[in-house]
């Protein structure tokens, strides 16, 4: 890069210049420690459901809320963020990023596109939901998540 005109100069000395750091013999390879080795995702308790861009879930999930038919006592909030993790589960079984089906599919699993849902489905969602749109509703997203089979939500 070139020395703007208003630096001095040192009397007698040639201005400053870039240089290239020297050549680095051998080649390059990643190292890191968080980096995962060839194979799958790793698995078990806490590590949910991996899968590409995930947060497209929740772009896609604001255009069912006007449809939702929330019964007395629910929160919008809770329900979008535990039918979510259902849509990313069935993502993830399918092995690709997160669509307007699979939220379809978690929404009328437990019921909330249809406002005749039974009475008693309606008591257990709203205490299994309760809590899930919280800043700390990890756990309740995860149980809510496991409680949906794998066939439900037709994997393959």
């Amino acid at each position: 890069m070139a020395q703007p005109p208003y630096v001095p100069h040192a009397p007698g000395g040639a201005a400053p210049h870039y240089t290239s750091p020297p050549q680095r013999r051998g080649g390059w390879r990643a190292g890191r420690p968080g980096e995962l080795a060839e194979g799958p995702q790793p698995a078990g308790d806490g590590f949910g459901h991996q899968g590409p861009d995930q947060g497209y879930a929740l772009r896609l999930a604001k255009r069912f809320v006007p449809r939702l038919a929330l019964q007395p006592g629910e929160k919008a909030a809770d329900v979008v963020a535990g039918c979510v993790t259902v849509a990313i589960k069935r993502a993830s079984l399918f092995g690709r990023a997160p669509v307007a089906a699979d939220l379809q599919t978690a929404f009328d699993h437990w019921g909330y596109l249809d406002a005749g849902t039974p009475v008693e489905v309606v008591a257990s969602r709203r205490a299994l939901f309760a809590g899930a749109g919280g800043h700390d509703g990890y756990t309740v997203r995860s149980r809510i998540a496991e409680e949906v089979p794998p066939e439900a939500l037709g994997a393959p």
